[in-house]
Formats: C-alpha cells, sequence, structure tokens
C-alpha cells in the first residue's frame, strides 16, 4: 500500500464520519419537530456505510497512458491493493413510528388530543455522536501516523 492510498483512505472515513456527525446533530436539533415540508412529524435519519470503489486506479490510468510501468499491488497482483476507504451510501429514515402523546391544546393535534413526535432517543443520540467522534480521532491519527511515516523516509537520504 502506499502512502498516498494511506492519505485517500483515511481522509475518505474523515469525511463520512462528519457527515455522521451532522446527520446526528440533525436528528437532535429536531427531536421535537412535528410538522415538516412532507407532512408529519420529522424522521430520525441513519447514515449507512459502504466500502468505496474506485472506479480508475491511477496504476490504471498510468499503464494507458505509457507513463510508467508501475509494478501491482496487493497478493494476486490485482493492483487493488489493501482497500480504497469507506463512502456514504445512503443516509435514510429510519422506520420507527411516530410517538403519539397526549396534548390536546397543541397546534398539530389531532382529532383525539394526539400529537405526533419524532421517535429520537437523546441517549441513543449522544452514544452515535461519541462513536463518531471517537472514530474520526482513531482516523487523524492515522493520518498524522501516515504523514510521520512518510517525513521519516524523506530524512533517509539527507
Amino acid at each position: 500500500m502506499s502512502f498516498f492510498n494511506a492519505l485517500r483512505i483515511a481522509g475518505s472515513a474523515l469525511t463520512a464520519q462528519r457527515l455522521r456527525t451532522d446527520v446526528i446533530a440533525n436528528n437532535i436539533a429536531n427531536m421535537n419537530t412535528t410538522r415538516t415540508p412532507e407532512g408529519g412529524p420529522y424522521r430520525r435519519q441513519q447514515v449507512v456505510f459502504g466500502s468505496r470503489q474506485e472506479t480508475t486506479p491511477f496504476r490504471t490510468i498510468l499503464l494507458a497512458h505509457g507513463i510508467v510501468n508501475v509494478p501491482s499491488a496487493g497478493p494476486s497482483g490485482s493492483g487493488r491493493g489493501v482497500g480504497n476507504g469507506v463512502q456514504v451510501t445512503a443516509v435514510g429514515a429510519d422506520g420507527r413510528p411516530a410517538k403519539r402523546v397526549f396534548e390536546p391544546d397543541h397546534p398539530d393535534a389531532d382529532t383525539e388530543g394526539f400529537v405526533s413526535y419524532p421517535d429520537i432517543d437523546p441517549v441513543t443520540e449522544m452514544a452515535d455522536m461519541l462513536s463518531a467522534t471517537r472514530a474520526y480521532e482513531a482516523n487523524v491519527t492515522a493520518l498524522n501516523a501516515a504523514k510521520a511515516m512518510a517525513s521519516k523516509a524523506l530524512e533517509i537520504g539527507r
């Protein structure tokens, strides 16, 4: 795996975890939202991660243009190497039904006096936020380790 692969993989994880943090913050902000443009209460959003698929590896581009003969990476000689990182494949609404609370004076109450609130648990959201923060920090550490290794490698030539 090359130095740039390590940076690209850690960078993709940083981007994915930042988006996850944004979605969690949006869920917390809309915990009591009873009215949305789509109608009904806000729906809790969830982020789905997937393995990032690189459409055209850099090695393939170099070989196609005859620039350089780069040896293939990975044990099978496939040129794929260890991995390509992570990407967000979807951000979708949670399937849980809304919580019904009896509040007959609320403007969004139905004919029976119940108001539909999003089923968002602040404890779950904060645990998810902590998990996203720790994953982000771990990837920053991996990025810094790759930078330090590259820096030490450059010092060898001095």
